[in-house]
């Protein structure tokens, strides 16, 4: 809602991602304010600004790319009325009965000589009385190279005892590491996504940017996206998209064919197919070799260690093998025709395949039917075919996922139940497939570039399994695992922080009061991105280990005692 016509206020609910979650440690709902964006007239003081950032306002995409916070002056202002609405002795404002309001943060423009980004003001209380008001401060300079522009830890703790009146303070280290770039394949370049970074926090600090000890306690954080072709299990992705096409076909009635990379169509590969179970006249289990020529002619470059990760399942019974000829089927008269062939092998009693039990599909019924000379007729039209070629991929590959958690013992099958459960439509066991795929992602990237073994895979696939089974899909999601940074240290030890931070403290309960020093590689303030910090952006990611541009940040607390 909106205040004085100037100012937007945001009621960030208990729970929910905020913005000021980087400088506050609150659970409590919070007041965000910042500048109204319909306002465009406004106070000329707030409007002005130096030549430098009306210069960067120019070369700035003129549509605003987020928050726009107000000038540090309205700010102050705010923060002054939010104050006296809470301080019990301001009896001349009347008020029967004082309300605890939730704490309230100001987006600021930086345009004082300390560069405030951030105040913000959190009330004290015993009980439901009021007692207090802690102020915030956050500030924030850069990016800069320079590090003679960092701060003395020394300093940082006298100038906090000399303004906290305080003889004893402690101090708390935090690091921030990005793994995956520096785990990274030399000479691969593939945009994604994907971050795994590590979070270290230990107890007193040494110095600033003190690399974190070995004793610390550490969180490995792991937001991945599917489908890097680097992968070992690339083959599986690109079968689930063809799933998902399938999925999709079904839901829309309309089926996009993927163009086929085989050198024969899926109706000559399933001819043949059939044509050689007829020769042997038993059917033989060696695997799936003709439909995943091309599959793994492009993993060849793979590297041998990562193959023996996740390999292909064998023992494929007929109805998987059928799958595997026909992903290439390039359009619906193919998909029909392959299909009538099928049927008509198993109604003459050429073929006489075996299959999996516990297959619900109508191709795996039609099979047990053939057993005993006794078909249904199937009418092969509308979104039958679809149907059919989605039930048996949907089979398959529900066998691959188990395979891998169950032989590598990440998983039981009871675990396993809700993934691979038909008891739901087609469309919610695709999905369910779907998230199999990103854990098993996960497993393998974490076994690839982090050397993990099973005693850390295990309990970070019962994380996984544990929100899958809550949550719908969401590659953005981030899974943390409590690890030893031993396990690590050697991915991290010669890079630079993305964060590095140390928090000096005094005090006790609400007589706490916290100074934060930090430096960081990307902007800590969204609101900076979209005034003028915009330009500098660029600077801060320069893939170089030698120097690296450092935005630094500032938080200072104060408390106000009303009684």
């Amino acid at each position: 809602f909106f205040f004085q016509n100037d100012v937007e206020i945001c009621l960030i609910g208990r729970g929910c991602k905020s913005p000021i979650e980087r400088f506050w440690n609150g659970n409590s709902m919070v007041y965000i304010l910042q500048k109204a964006d319909h306002n465009e007239g406004g106070d000329s003081m707030e409007e002005s600004k130096s030549d430098d950032a009306l210069y960067a306002s120019e070369l700035l995409p003129k549509e605003s790319a987020g928050p726009v916070a107000l000038s540090v002056r309205r700010a102050k202002q705010l923060i002054s009325l939010y104050t006296m609405a809470q301080n019990p002795n301001m009896t001349h404002l009347k008020t029967s009965e004082r309300v605890v309001l939730p704490p309230l943060w100001i987006r600021c423009d930086g345009s004082d000589p300390e560069c405030t980004r951030w105040l913000g003001a959190e009330p004290l209380k015993a009980g439901n009385k009021i007692t207090g008001i802690n102020i915030y401060m956050v500030t924030c300079n850069g990016p800069t190279a320079d590090k003679t522009c960092f701060a003395n830890l020394e300093e940082l703790k006298m100038a906090h005892k000399v303004k906290h009146h305080s003889s004893i303070v402690t101090t708390k280290g935090f690091a921030q590491y990005e793994l995956i770039r520096a785990a990274a394949i030399e000479d691969t370049i593939v945009e994604s996504e994907s971050n795994i970074s590590i979070d270290i926090t230990w107890n007193t600090v040494d110095k600033i940017l003190q690399p974190p000890p070995l004793t610390a306690a550490a969180t490995l954080n792991i937001s991945l996206e599917s489908g890097d072709p680097r992968s070992p299990v690339y083959p599986l992705y690109r079968e689930l998209q063809f799933l998902l096409t399938l999925a999709e076909g079904l839901k829309t009635g309309v089926t996009e064919w993927p163009e086929s990379l085989e050198s024969k169509s899926a109706f000559e590969l399933v001819q043949g197919f059939l044509t050689d179970l007829k020769k042997l006249d038993v059917y033989c289990t060696s695997g799936n070799e003709n439909g995943t020529e091309n599959i793994k002619s492009d993993t060849a470059a793979v590297d041998s260690s990562m193959k023996s990760i996740f390999s292909e399942r064998g023992g494929l019974d007929f109805a998987e093998q059928l799958w595997c000829k026909m992903r290439s089927v390039s359009s619906y008269q193919e998909l029909v025709e392959c299909f009538t062939l099928i049927i008509k092998s198993l109604e003459h009693g050429e073929v006489q395949p075996w299959i999996h039990q516990g297959s619900s599909s109508l191709l795996s019924k039609l099979i047990q039917q053939s057993y005993h000379g006794k078909m249904k007729a199937v009418s092969l039209s509308g979104i039958t075919p679809v149907q059919m070629l989605l039930e048996i991929g949907l089979d398959k590959m529900k066998k691959d996922y188990i395979s891998f958690f169950i032989g590598q013992e990440l998983a039981t099958l009871t675990y396993l139940d809700y993934f691979i459960s038909t008891s739901v439509d087609l469309q919610e066991q695709v999905h369910r497939v779907q998230k199999l795929h990103h854990m098993l992602e996960i497993m393998v990237s974490c076994t690839v570039l982090l050397q993990f073994k099973h005693e850390n895979l295990f309990p970070l696939t019962q994380t996984c399994l544990k929100y899958y089974k809550e949550n719908p899909l969401n590659e953005k999601h981030v899974f943390q695992l409590p690890i030893r940074p031993a396990l690590v240290k050697k991915f991290y030890e010669n890079d630079h922080p993305e964060i590095w931070k140390v928090d000096i403290s005094s005090g006790h309960g609400q007589k706490e009061v916290k100074t934060t020093w930090q430096v960081s590689t990307s902007p800590p303030v969204e609101h900076m991105i979209s005034n003028n910090i915009g330009l500098l952006c660029d600077s801060t990611v320069n893939g170089s280990t030698e120097e690296r541009m450092y935005f630094i940040t500032m938080t200072n607390c104060s408390q106000v005692h009303f009684t």
